[in-house]
Parts: C-alpha cells; structure tokens; sequence
C-alpha cells in the first residue's frame, strides 16, 4: 500500500509540475535518437547524462529514463523503413517490419511497433514495482562473495549471449573491461595501479568518456563506412489498422513481455536478446510460422514487445544490486551514482520512495511515448531524410563535449578517443562491445569484494565456494562455460537423445 502511495504521489508530482515537459522533450529527443542508424540508445542516454550533470538528481533521472525508452521505441521507425535497425535492440524489428513496409503497410507496421512497445513497458513497469522490493530483500543477505561472483557471472553471461557465434570473443570483451576497470588507486588502500606515474591513469579510467567512445565515435567511424541508405517511398496507410492487428495477438504480446523482462534482468544482456528471445519464442508458437520473416504482423509484436520490456527489467539489478542488466542501464547506474543516488540492497531502506519514483518515471515516459508516436507517425518520417554527412560531425563534437564536461579534463577526451578507436576495431573484428562496457562497471564490484572477502577469511578462498548463494553463481558460471564448448554440448545433445530413445539404441547395438 505504501508503495502504491509513492507511485501515486510521484505521478501527480510530474504531472501537475514543470516535469511533464521534460517528459515530453526528452522522450520526443530519445525517438529521434532513435530513429537515426548509428544514434544508439547507449550514446544518447550518455550524452545527455552529460548534459544534465548540473540538473537536480529527479530530474536528471526522469530525463534519462525517457530518453532510454524513446530511444529503444526509436529505433523501429528505422528498422521499418530503411531495413536498418536504429539500435541493435531493434534487428529483429526489421525481419518483420520492413517487408510491411515494402508492401505498403507502413503506418500499420509502425503502429504496431508502438503498441507492441507500450505493452512491454507496462509489463516491465509492473516487474519492476513487484520484484525489485523482493529482490533488495534477497540482496541483503549478499555478502563480498556473492557480489563477486555475481560480477564475474554478469560478465560470462553478457559474453555468452552477446556473441553466439564465438563466445570466447563476448569474454575477451568482457574481462578487457575488468582489466580496464583495474586502472588507477585501487578502492581499499588507494594504492595506484597500472598508472606508470601518470596522474590521470592514477585517476582511473572514466566510465562516461570510455562509453562515448565506445559506443559514439565507434558508431560515427562504422556509419561513415556504410553505404547511403533511403527511406521506403510511397503513402503510409492508416494506423488505426495496425492498432487492431496488433490487439489480435494479446497472448503473444504479454507473453513477450515476461521474456523481455527476464532477459533485462540478467546483467550485461539487455534489450536486443529481450528481442530476440521473444520472436523466437512467438515463432515456436504460432500456427502461422511460414510467414515470419516475410511480413509477419505477430514476428513484428513479439520483437518490439520484448525489446521495450528489457527497459524496466534492465532497471531492476540496478536499484536492488547495484548491476546493470544492460549497457544503457550501465550509464544510468553511473549517472545515478553521479547524482548522489545509491542504488544496491539497501535502497529499500535508505529510501524505498526513490524506487517508485522511478516507476512513476518508466510509467510518464512509456505514455509519452506512445502518444507521440502514434500522433507523430508521418512528422518524424522526415527524421529519417537528414544527411548523415550533416548529422556525424555534430554527434561527433557532443561526444567530445560530453567527454569533457563530465570532469572538465582534457585527458577524458583521450579517453573518448582511445576507446572510440578500440571500439571500431574490435568491431571489425565481431567484438561486442556491451561486455566491454559491463566489465569496466563490474570491475570495481569484483576487485573491492574480491579484497575484502580474503582480508574476512584472512585470505582463506573456501567461503567463496561454499557458501549457498556463492555455490549456485560459481557453479551456473561454470556451467555457461561448458555449454559454450563444441564438443560438451554435442556430449549433452548425445545423452539426452539415449536416454529419450533406449530401445532404439539398444536394438541398433544388437543389430551391429
């Protein structure tokens, strides 16, 4: 009952103040945002975390969660027009929407699209008024142990499911973070590493300026490189059709959510396996799978459902742990950090208010963005004619903006620039970059618990063993790394099929 006061409470505050303007701007700036191939949801949640460093901690955070949500909704309109996800959260958006598209079925597919967005955030929103209470609780009884292996399974497990196809690539990602995050006075005895007598290195490694690099300059290069794109031409039919198609599919809509919302839950996953993992899950279980991939209106729902339900579900371990469930929840983590905020288990104590204030803010952000994406379907069509040649030079001087603004130290441009470099290599080369960012957040977390379990046990390793909740990451942990190898999974596929079929088995053997 409190915690539906708060919410309640929190509501009227945004709107009966100057709030729902800002509410209103920065959900329209995040669906621009986007809308544009290159602009992702990461780069544009750190930039204007930058630019709201000055901003009361409310506001700053009311501004960044509707510019994460309209980003994620954002990246459709490209997916759907020009086959050219505007975040990676929204390639499976395209499998479904530009067919439509190209069918004439463009105003349908994109009303589908917000639907399907607003369903999944509401879904979230519920989750996150629900679960992340229970879990502050459950988080109480972590210790440095558990916080350790919790940072080490959030980084196997954004590499494992961030690089299907070579896992061993998603780690390397991930543990160059951790040795990034490694950089400057450690955390107990302010002892400087891998410093080299620099003062900046002794300084560390900013979050905010190796993000914008990472995921901004690393962007710009990798725009720059592609080849013109161009919007589908020819009228957009009527969105009030795509609102109906959309209601038809109501089972696969709330059952995309749930996924959507477990899949932000895990760390360093985030919103495109959100995605993907519901449109695989509304393939399986449609009588209508021949029409996936071709213009299916329930492969559209499914995607877009699953990739905005990620966006709350990603907020849940980063109020009750402390761990971000995806890179754009990463920045916000810092920002909130930045802001004198201090999310992790004891935030249901300290001031469990905060977390329905952010519920109230994912729930501000969702209405608006459905409202402005159904009343501005044909307005921000012209979003998508803007030259990137005009649009990169500008990102380009906000990220070095941004980079400076933070600390106002120039060697935070380096910074930018180094990571901004690295990114589009690594890129190149099938690197994810979402580990990398996971594992400089988590890096802090691992080394301090790491420390300061040995100096509890007087440098005794077996708690981190033992203990209940440390056994069950460790050996899950364990688990992700052996099923990521070739030869143990045809192992297990190999059992499984004798233990299914042991008559069959046996009459073969008999046979020969």
């Amino acid at each position: 009952m409190n915690g539906l006061v708060s919410f309640l409470s929190a509501i009227s505050d945004i709107v009966l103040s100057a709030a729902i303007v800002d509410v209103l701007w920065a959900t329209l700036l995040g669906i621009v945002v986007g809308s544009l191939p290159g602009l992702t949801a990461t780069l544009g949640v750190a930039l204007m975390t930058t630019l709201t460093f000055n901003f009361e901690a409310e506001r700053a955070i009311l501004i960044l969660i509707c510019m994460y949500i309209g980003a994620i909704y954002g990246g459709s309109r490209s997916a759907i027009l020009l086959n050219i996800p505007g975040t990676p959260a929204n390639a499976a958006t395209a499998l479904d929407g530009f067919p439509l598209a190209r069918s004439g079925k463009a105003g349908s597919a994109m009303a589908v699209a917000t639907i399907g967005s607003f369903i999944g955030s509401i879904i979230g929103m519920l989750a996150l008024a629900l679960i992340a209470p229970w879990l502050a609780e459950v988080a109480l009884s972590f210790g440095a142990f558990e916080f350790f292996w919790l940072a080490v399974f959030g980084v196997l497990v954004a590499g494992q499911l961030t690089a299907f196809d070579d896992p061993i690539k998603g780690w390397i990602a991930g543990f160059l973070g951790l040795f990034v995050a490694m950089i400057g006075q450690e955390g107990i005895h302010a002892v400087p590493r891998f410093s080299y007598g620099n003062t900046n290195l002794s300084g560390g490694i900013g979050l905010l300026p190796a993000m914008v690099g990472a995921f901004g300059l690393a962007e710009i290069l990798i725009v720059m490189r592609q080849a013109n794109y161009e919007v589908v031409r020819g009228g957009i039919d009527s969105v009030f059709s795509g609102i109906r198609n959309a209601l038809r599919f109501r089972v696969t809509a709330v059952r995309s959510g749930l996924i959507g919302t477990f899949m932000g839950l895990i760390p360093g996953v985030g919103e495109d396996m959100g995605a993907w993992a519901s449109y695989a899950a509304a393939r399986m279980r449609s009588t209508r799978k021949d029409e996936f991939g071709k213009g299916s209106v329930e492969g559209l729902l499914a995607a877009e459902t699953g990739n905005n339900a990620a966006v709350p579900g990603a907020l849940i371990p980063v109020l009750t742990l402390a761990v971000p469930g995806s890179a754009p929840a990463a920045v916000l983590l810092a920002a909130m950090i930045i802001h004198g905020v201090r999310p992790g288990p004891l935030i249901m104590i300290e001031s469990p208010e905060f977390v329905y204030q952010v519920v109230a803010m994912v729930f501000m952000a969702t209405t608006a963005m459905a409202v402005l994406g159904l009343a501005l379907t044909r307005p921000l069509l012209l979003v998508l004619r803007i030259r990137r040649e005009v649009l990169m030079p500008i990102i380009f001087v906000l990220c070095t903006v941004g980079a400076f603004a933070i600390a106002s130290r120039v060697f935070d441009v380096w910074v930018m620039l180094f990571f901004g470099l690295a990114g589009f290599v690594m890129r190149e080369m099938k690197y994810p970059m979402a580990p990398l960012i996971l594992g400089i957040v988590l890096g802090d977390i691992l080394d301090k618990n790491l420390r300061r379990g040995l100096v509890l046990t007087d440098g005794d390793l077996t708690p981190f063993f033992t203990r209940p909740i440390s056994l069950i990451l460790w050996v899950t942990a364990f688990g992700f790394i052996l099923l990521s190898m070739p030869f143990v999974r045809q192992r297990i596929v190999r059992l499984i099929a004798g233990i299914r079929h042991p008559v069959a088995n046996s009459d073969e053997g008999g046979k020969k």
